[in-house]
């Protein structure tokens, strides 16, 4: 045996077949995307875990499927519930990069068929002509054209004097609108980021926070109706020996937990929606640089509940949206107590 041969370090009999499972799913390599696909592949799981043992015991479940709709009304929200969270966890959260590159095709667009207009008075233009004109002016200077744009576009978001190094970031070095922040697990800065969801595997920001919620609502509609089931099987056999179902017991245990978890999720998440918040914002306000001399009580962002809740509903997550600071005229009335006219006028709304 020779010293090369001692040194060398010594290869596990599952190395190879390891090796081999990599090359064939590459994505498997990355530690941090096998430890997503474990996260969804067990919670997965553990849905399947709770309906098979439930059709398991209670026998009359599968023919009342055939005979009435309320059991397959049942395994209909089951599927649809899993559907729409792998819709979710393959959803974009709305990544900066892909936004620059939106407002960067854009932009070229409307410089092609407003150059022909480039000569007109910039005093005799609406907001969007100055843009365009502002886009033919950047465009003969090379490569570098668009992010210049991006970065005016960015600085239009922040108030005037904020020194640039304040919105971007240090890991990317791209400038940040308002709300983006960078994501560690995903390597990748989000609009409106919300936060990192390890159950997912993904991001929650601007383009999915609409399915996370409509997710969270039918997981708990869900996790409610399976609760519903099991405490009907338990009453029908009460006169049983409770061991004989402390399986079902455990796992009605479990789900009561799980369930009280997902309501004050979705309760959380549904007043984020209303006020036009994030959790990192909430959660991180006093460490979010543009939101330290707003008071508390303000949401800078909420356009009122019904305006709050078309854009969170009605948007398209194809359209990205930049939302600007707000002047500080604006933060004084909203920052005003409420009256009884207020209530009246409905000014929350």
């Amino acid at each position: 045996m020779t010293i090369a041969s001692m040194c060398s370090p010594t290869r596990s009999p599952w190395d190879q077949p390891m090796d081999r499972c990599f090359r064939i799913f590459p994505c498997l390599a990355d530690p941090g995307r096998r430890s997503s696909l474990c996260l969804k592949l067990a919670l997965v799981t553990i849905h399947l875990i709770y309906a098979g043992v439930l059709f398991l015991f209670d026998g009359d479940l599968i023919e009342n499927t055939k005979k009435e709709p309320y059991t397959a009304l049942y395994l209909l929200l089951f599927v649809v519930t899993l559907i729409q969270y792998f819709a979710t966890s393959l959803s974009s959260p709305g990544y900066v990069l892909d936004a620059m590159m939106t407002v960067n095709d854009n932009t070229n667009v409307a410089y092609k068929k407003t150059s022909d207009t480039s000569s007109q008075s910039a005093s005799s233009r609406n907001g969007s002509f100055v843009v365009s004109m502002e886009v033919n002016q950047l465009g003969r200077s090379g490569s570098g054209s668009y992010t210049t744009f991006w970065s005016k576009l960015v600085a239009d978001l922040y108030p005037l004097g904020s020194p640039i190094r304040t919105w971007t970031c240090t890991y990317c070095n791209v400038e940040q609108p308002p709300r983006a922040k960078h994501c560690h697990d995903c390597d990748k800065c989000v609009l409106q980021f919300d936060h990192h969801c390890v159950w997912l595997g993904n991001c929650i920001g601007q383009g999915n926070h609409c399915k996370f919620w409509w997710y969270l609502f039918e997981d708990t509609a869900l996790c409610l109706w399976t609760g519903v089931l099991y405490i009907s099987y338990l009453k029908a056999h009460i006169t049983r020996v409770w061991w004989q179902d402390a399986i079902l017991i455990l796992l009605l245990i479990t789900l009561s937990v799980c369930l009280i978890f997902l309501l004050l999720l979705l309760l959380f998440h549904s007043y984020l929606i209303l006020t036009n918040q994030t959790t990192f914002e909430l959660v991180r306000r006093r460490r979010i640089h543009y939101l330290r001399g707003i008071p508390e009580r303000v949401h800078p962002f909420s356009g009122g509940v019904r305006r709050n809740l078309y854009y969170f509903c009605c948007a398209r997550s194809t359209v990205y949206r930049f939302e600007p600071l707000p002047t500080p005229q604006e933060i004084e009335e909203r920052a005003r107590p409420y009256t009884c006219s207020d209530a009246l006028t409905c000014r929350c709304c």
